[in-house]
């Protein structure tokens, strides 16, 4: 009697312990897709910050006006109509039916309108296109005005650029937060729910099905057209060693790594139960930007001298490694797009270090420590600093390289204190290819002083040129123009690209759907079986 209550009680216990390992009732009967990203989700306020995990992050809960196609044509989103005036001055534009918020309170013009105002005053893109409205009236609860001042070009392309800032909209009592403090309130209308309470940062972030959200009748092409959420719930699992994702992909543990490491791609290419998916094939672009309001990096002639200094190749190699995943380009606007031109590139960027040396000689340079920020969590960027550090040596730089984590990173460029005193010089970091195609859509050549992106570079040439280029809709004229900026920037440089590549990512081949864009997003994904 004894031992059969003793083995009843030690069932007992181990169903118990069993039940512990599962997952939650609710969780076990949904589809559940699980991904590692690229990086950590630390900050959840996709205006705030350019960072490309907050930009996706945004993707899931928020909804945008426009939105870019696969043909890179703009097309309306949230908008179900619009109309523009004879003169070019007036947008008019009216909701779709249905929109909601996750509240369950309806989407209003009113919300849009702040929405609007909150991205303008801190995109770079979103600046520009601001300085030509004059107003923006409120019709009624589905319908508003953006009354110019002067004929621009910018305004769809404005509301329906593809990345960061995505001028994401949100509920006017969210809007009405400045746009130097983040957000707390994460309500959204997308096609995915925030669950605020599962996220723990360093661990997961979970979205799940937004079950009254009434996507676009059109199917998916890039960012624009239907957004149906074909699983019920996304987690974002942070794994930061890339041979552990990789053997949890090939296990079936997780479904989508982002950003597989390149050297590992050819395991990954010949695992049977796996895909590489091309989701983003126009690229990147790595870069490294100066604080040029900080010494010695607010003179012209130091910047430049990392103009000749630097050189793509060892960038490159020393990140990807596979050529087949590169490509060397001094174009600023990325080479195979419109814009690309070698126009005053002669001799740059290929290590000519006696000139760097000359240049710094010129200007003074009394070898002030260069504060680098090494992130070092991100493979696809934890190489570009050792590289630009023995590259700015060679040239008679000292350089004080200091190492953390990318969301550090992120938060650190923000500060204008001294690099001494906690603020920085310079970092490395890379931007899709789709945000650096013209003058305006480059955040980094917005040179508007302290409205400028961090960095904070102040050059009203440029900007007059940038002016320019947003009134001007001749594709010749603009082409001009792009020069005439490239042209300027090598005189008063405000960051350093660094070369083109490209990143597959790596699926289950149980999953389908990937929309071909910019941004790694998670609409139109389904998954059949575990």
């Amino acid at each position: 009697m004894l031992n059969r209550r003793f083995f009843h009680a030690a069932f007992l216990v181990a169903i118990a312990a069993a039940a512990t390992l599962l997952p939650p009732a609710d969780v076990r009967a949904q589809s559940v897709l699980r991904v590692v990203k690229h990086s950590d989700l630390k900050i959840v306020d996709p205006i705030w910050t350019t960072a490309y995990i907050t930009r996706d992050h945004g993707y899931m809960i928020y909804d945008t006006l426009f939105a870019t196609d696969a043909n890179n044509q703009i097309r309306p989103q949230m908008v179900d109509k619009f109309d523009i005036s004879p003169d070019k001055l007036t947008y008019t534009m009216t909701l779709r039916d249905g929109l909601l918020w996750h509240d369950g309170n309806t989407v209003t013009a009113a919300d849009c309108v702040a929405s609007i105002k909150r991205w303008g005053a801190k995109d770079a893109m979103g600046q520009k296109m601001m300085s030509f409205v004059k107003e923006m009236p409120i019709v009624d609860a589905k319908t508003f005005k953006i009354i110019l001042s002067a004929p621009t070009g910018l305004v769809l392309t404005a509301l329906g650029k593809p990345s960061s800032a995505v001028p994401f909209m949100m509920p006017k009592r969210v809007a009405e937060t400045s746009p130097s403090e983040q957000i707390s309130d994460y309500t959204g209308s997308g096609p995915f729910v925030f669950k605020k309470d599962e996220w723990k940062p360093g661990d997961k972030a979970v979205y799940v099905k937004f079950d009254k959200y009434k996507p676009r009748a059109e199917p998916p092409s890039g960012l624009a057209g239907g957004k149906v959420a074909k699983v019920d719930r996304v987690e974002w699992r942070v794994v930061a060693d890339q041979q552990t994702a990789v053997n949890a992909l090939i296990q079936g543990e997780i479904d989508f790594i982002e950003q597989p490491s390149h050297d590992l791609l050819p395991i990954l290419r010949n695992e049977g139960n796996v895909k590489l998916v091309d989701w983003n094939p126009l690229g990147n672009q790595y870069a490294f930007r100066f604080n040029t309001t900080a010494k010695p990096f607010d003179n012209a002639k130091v910047r430049q001298a990392l103009l000749y200094a630097f050189n793509q190749q060892d960038f490159l190699q020393a990140v990807v490694g596979d050529k087949q995943y590169y490509k060397v380009c001094k174009a600023l606007f990325v080479c195979g797009t419109p814009l690309a031109s070698d126009k005053g590139m002669d001799g740059l960027l290929e290590s000519n270090f006696t000139k760097a040396q000359a240049l710094l000689k010129e200007a003074g340079y009394d070898g002030t420590p260069i504060v680098l920020l090494h992130s070092t969590d991100l493979q696809v960027l934890t190489n570009l600093a050792p590289v630009a550090k023995s590259l700015m040596e060679k040239a008679g730089f000292k350089v004080d390289m200091q190492d953390m984590d990318w969301q550090s990173v992120v938060a650190r460029r923000a500060k204008k204190d001294p690099p001494s005193q906690g603020g920085w010089h310079a970092f490395l970091t890379s931007w899709v290819s789709a945000d650096i195609l013209n003058p305006v859509s480059t955040a980094f050549l917005n040179a508007s002083c302290d409205k400028a992106l961090f960095g904070w570079p102040c050059d009203m040439e440029i900007e007059k040129l940038r002016d320019d280029f947003a009134r001007e809709t001749d594709p010749a004229k603009q082409k001009a123009i792009a020069e005439a900026v490239q042209l300027r920037w090598t005189q008063y440089p405000t960051h350093i690209h660094l070369g083109q590549w490209y990143q597959p990512g790596a699926s289950r081949k149980n999953v389908d759907g990937y929309v071909v864009a910019p941004a790694s997003v998670f609409w139109n994904i389904s998954k059949t079986g575990k």
